[in-house]
């Protein structure tokens, strides 16, 4: 059986004792406390005496026990004097009996009711933030394109999942996630989602979004390490109030506006883009667009065009200001709406396609020496009355 008796005495606080009112508990409460020291200093004494005793009676028995077996000195004397120490030796063994029985029937008190198996002080401080990097933006980029690289499924997985107590055991689990780099990458995927147009997806990865944006945000103001606030942050919004909640709700929404009309400034940058290249495509020899080129000629020579027919073109050049032609001439050789010296090679129109070429330069330059050494200047004269000034388009006569 158990033997509970030792925890009938025990010494119970100082202060805990209900007292007559005539007594002056304070004074009394302090001399029970003074006593009880005394005691235990008194106690912790005679242990020290006879801890002292002990030590002297075993060098002294060593001692002559040594004498003996190097017989030095008189061996009746010494075994006489050994004799002496053996009995205070059985003195000392009653003493130390005495006071241990003394010791187990003086009375418990919370000095000495317990005694500390061992004492460790752990002190669990959070990691600190990490500095930022100063990184340039060249840098920034290429270690989110790593980070992108080695931890894309997982960031994915992490968007997907949709109950608090999921993403909390998740990025408990992969605590390299909770960083900037993620939130970066949910911010580009969210924008691309909607400008795919899959909506509610976006809806859903932007509230995971938020929600480590918030670890963030409590770690900063913390100035801790993001990964202690994963366990805070779940906590808080599973137990939040209404104007928390509210607010929360508030940023999701703020968020998502802020995603779309993102999105549809880069769907209006694409298109931008893509025309750019269309109209680079097009772009003439001359470095000018044949559309651009196009609106800006007379409705005379357009009609010439849209209609491709290269008579009514030099008619209409032939009755215009010579300067004036040259000009809207030399526009459309630069944009590539005219073709000139390709004999029947076609011209662009206001799109670009082809139409038909003119003469080449040989041909007009043998018409101007037969004006200048025809033998009959006046047969000459009235000949070039009788034809137009430009029987052909050549890049020699708009230059």
């Amino acid at each position: 059986m158990v033997d509970y008796s030792k925890w009938k005495n025990i010494e119970i606080s100082d202060d805990e004792d209900e007292t007559h009112p005539n007594i002056d508990t304070p004074s009394l409460f302090r001399w029970r406390h003074q006593a009880r020291v005394e005691r235990m200093a008194e106690s912790e004494k005679e242990k020290e005496d006879m801890k002292a005793k002990r030590q002297s009676y075993q060098a002294r028995l060593m001692d002559v026990k040594e004498r003996i077996s190097k017989k030095d000195g008189d061996e009746a004397a010494l075994k006489k004097e050994l004799d002496k120490i053996e009995n205070e030796g059985k003195d000392l063994d009653r003493q130390e009996n005495e006071l241990l029985k003394k010791d187990k029937k003086t009375p418990w008190n919370v000095d000495t009711i317990s005694k500390p198996g061992f004492e460790k002080t752990v002190i669990n401080k959070r990691a600190g933030r990490k500095p930022d990097e100063n990184l340039s933006e060249e840098e920034r980029e290429q270690h989110l394109k790593q980070f992108v690289k080695d931890n894309e499924k997982l960031c994915k997985e992490y968007g997907m999942l949709r109950k608090y107590d999921a993403s909390k055991r998740f990025l408990q689990s992969n605590l390299h996630l909770v960083c900037e780099e993620t939130a970066n990458y949910l911010v580009i995927w969210s924008i691309n989602l909607e400008m795919e147009e899959k909506h509610e997806l976006m809806a859903h990865v932007a509230h995971q979004c938020i929600c480590m944006q918030y670890i963030l945000e409590l770690a900063k103001q913390l100035d801790v390490d993001p990964r202690a606030c994963v366990s805070s942050f779940f906590q808080k919004i599973e137990h939040c109030g209404v104007e928390y909640r509210q607010q929360f709700e508030s940023e999701i929404e703020g968020f998502k506006g802020r995603i779309q009309k993102r999105a549809q400034e880069k769907i209006q940058e694409a298109v931008a883009q893509a025309e750019e290249e269309e109209r680079q495509e097009n772009m003439g020899p001359g470095g000018l667009h044949p559309a651009d080129v196009f609106e800006t000629l007379p409705d005379e020579l357009k009609a010439c065009f849209e209609s491709r027919d290269i008579e009514l073109l030099q008619k209409t050049i032939a009755t215009m200001p010579v300067d004036e032609a040259k000009y809207h001439m030399k526009r459309c050789v630069d944009s590539g709406l005219w073709v000139p010296n390709e004999g029947e090679a076609p011209f662009k129109d206001d799109k670009g396609d082809e139409a038909s070429g003119s003469k080449t330069d040989e041909k007009k330059q043998e018409e101007k020496e037969q004006k200048t050494t025809s033998p009959s200047a006046k047969k000459a004269e009235e000949k070039e009355k009788e034809e137009p000034i430009y029987t052909g388009v050549s890049t020699e006569d708009v230059d």
